[in-house]
């Protein structure tokens, strides 16, 4: 299977975007200083660059992909990604709670994807 296929492609593009989303709506708490107006203009502009992955990775994806394992895919990068950003950015400690929930979350992705 090609890295350009549109069941690799969109998965590839949406770990990207998940990268820049997380980034733009968490990466200012590292500056609290920093005033507020230009945090969220840095974040738009960071999240700018997420939408150019995003959209063409539902646009790919989509007709390989169902709209709802497509939103799934993207929710499970999104906390992955996350939960590495917490941890390896924010200094934050992961709890068996976080697991648990994390867990379920993924357990929820499987039922998504075994009505195929």
């Amino acid at each position: 299977m090609s890295l350009l296929s549109p069941a690799v492609l969109p998965i590839l593009l949406l770990i990207g975007s998940n990268l820049f989303m997380t980034v733009a709506w968490y990466g200012h708490l590292k500056f609290p200083g920093t005033a507020l107006w230009v945090a969220v203009m840095v974040s738009w502009g960071i999240a700018l660059v997420e939408y150019w992955l995003a959209v063409p990775a539902n646009r790919i994806g989509y007709g390989t992909y169902s709209a709802a394992e497509l939103k799934t895919i993207q929710e499970v990068i999104s906390l992955t990604v996350f939960a590495g950003f917490a941890v390896f950015v924010l200094g934050e400690k992961l709890t068996w709670n976080h697991g648990i929930g994390f867990g379920l979350i993924g357990l929820g992705a499987f039922f998504i994807f075994k009505g195929r």
